[in-house]
């Protein structure tokens, strides 16, 4: 009998009694989601393109604006630091860069005065270059500088100290190369490549809240099927929200810097107005999203009555989500997102009614406090917004079909 001389794993997939494959659904089901988290990686690998592309501009036309104004306006033969203030500038967190550029000019001006003092009364070397290091690290810590500070500071003495022998005045064109190069961003970024503030802020609050009602509507199913796991990883993704909460947060101050300085823009000004009151509050119904889900986990694992509405008033929180990332982006006025909002909270209060536990209690009181972010994130008054979802509960003065541990209602909105 000839011997099979196939590889182990591929004699495996055959069967001993008619050749079928037995590992070809397995294979072809691991094979699928490998594609599936491919085309995730590339979609997420695109999308920070796309997000990065207006910045590449501003700092490739920065870089080469600078160039020319150091080079050709001004006569340095060798504009090194205007493009890298420039290119250092636009770096900086979206919003921060005026600040950035005043931090640039004050970072070389100190780093400047330690490197000549100092280099004037010791000379130069290796131990000479630590010692200007230290001492302009120290001195602008002392003076409160930040970190950019610092670092320039640090930056431009190292290259006082080891340039200066070869290099004759380096210190004014370093410190005028500073300046044309964070004015030449500020002037790309405000006049000649202005980004679109709301486009930029759609961009990033879609993440937070894609994140958001992906996880809710998570936590719903597993209410619906007593899925422990699921709510547990719905959590656990929604802890994961500091990035994209960060993303928003900066992109809202970037925005603000834009429409401050770039004449373009300043009719956006009421726009950026509503996004940016909107930020508290999506910040705080994540939060409150978070204890929603974690007192699910909590349910579902104490084996507590779970209500039929109490699994809706949670999806009706993730469309709410849902459709206020597209009516912002849309322009529109929320009211759909605002609709839902309060669904959610009309389904708690039949939940409550029909009967909670502990665990219970706490969720429906998430889903008021979580609903009334939404709408204050919506635009409403935060007291109309309690008032709100007060009359949709409509069970303040009712009690639960089944006695209910401390505490024994909701607090208010």
């Amino acid at each position: 009998m000839a011997r099979d001389r196939r590889l182990p794993f591929l004699r495996r997939v055959t069967s001993r009694d008619g050749g079928g494959d037995l590992d070809g659904p397995r294979i072809a089901a691991a094979m699928d989601e490998l594609r599936s988290r491919s085309r995730a990686t590339l979609h997420d690998r695109m999308h920070r393109v796309r997000t990065a592309f207006g910045l590449a501009l501003q700092a490739g036309l920065a870089a080469g604006l600078a160039y020319l104004v150091a080079h050709r306006l001004l006569g340095n033969p060798q504009p090194v630091f205007a493009p890298i203030s420039a290119v250092g500038t636009l770096a900086a967190s979206v919003g921060q860069r005026f600040r950035r550029t005043v931090e640039l000019i004050i970072g070389v001006a100190v780093g400047v005065l330690v490197g000549d003092v100092l280099i004037y009364f010791l000379g130069t070397g290796a131990w000479q270059l630590a010692l200007v290091v230290t001492s302009a690290i120290l001195l602008t810590i002392f003076a409160g500088g930040s970190v950019a500070i610092v670092i320039q500071a640090a930056a431009t003495a190292v290259l006082i100290v080891t340039l200066t022998p070869s290099t004759d005045n380096l210190e004014f064109p370093r410190f005028i190369d500073a300046l044309v190069g964070g004015s030449v961003a500020l002037v790309v970024t405000a006049v000649l490549l202005p980004l679109n503030p709301l486009r930029v802020i759609n961009r990033a609050a879609r993440p937070a809240l894609d994140l958001l009602a992906e996880q809710l509507d998570m936590c719903a199913q597993a209410l619906r099927n007593r899925d422990r796991d699921t709510a547990q990883r719905a959590l656990f993704r929604l802890r994961e929200n500091k990035e994209e909460l960060a993303a928003l947060s900066e992109a809202i101050e970037g925005a603000k810097e834009t429409i401050t300085i770039s004449p373009a823009r300043w009719h956006r000004r009421s726009e950026l107005t509503h996004y940016a009151e909107a930020a508290e509050p999506i910040d705080r119904a994540m939060r409150n999203s978070g204890t929603l889900i974690r007192r699910s986990v909590t349910m579902i694992e104490d084996e507590e009555p779970i209500p039929e509405p109490m699994p809706d008033a949670v999806a009706h929180l993730a469309e709410s989500v849902r459709l206020l990332r597209h009516e912002f982006a849309m322009g529109e006025e929320p009211q759909r997102a605002r609709e839902h909002a309060l669904r959610a909270v009309s389904e708690a209060g039949r939940a409550y009614t029909q009967g909670v536990g502990f665990s219970g209690s706490v969720v429906i009181a998430q889903v008021r406090t979580a609903a009334s972010d939404l709408m204050v994130a919506s635009g409403v008054d935060q007291e109309e917004a309690n008032r709100l979802v007060r009359q949709s509960f409509g069970v303040n003065n009712q009690s639960p079909a089944t006695p209910t541990p401390a505490p024994t209602a909701p607090p208010p909105g």
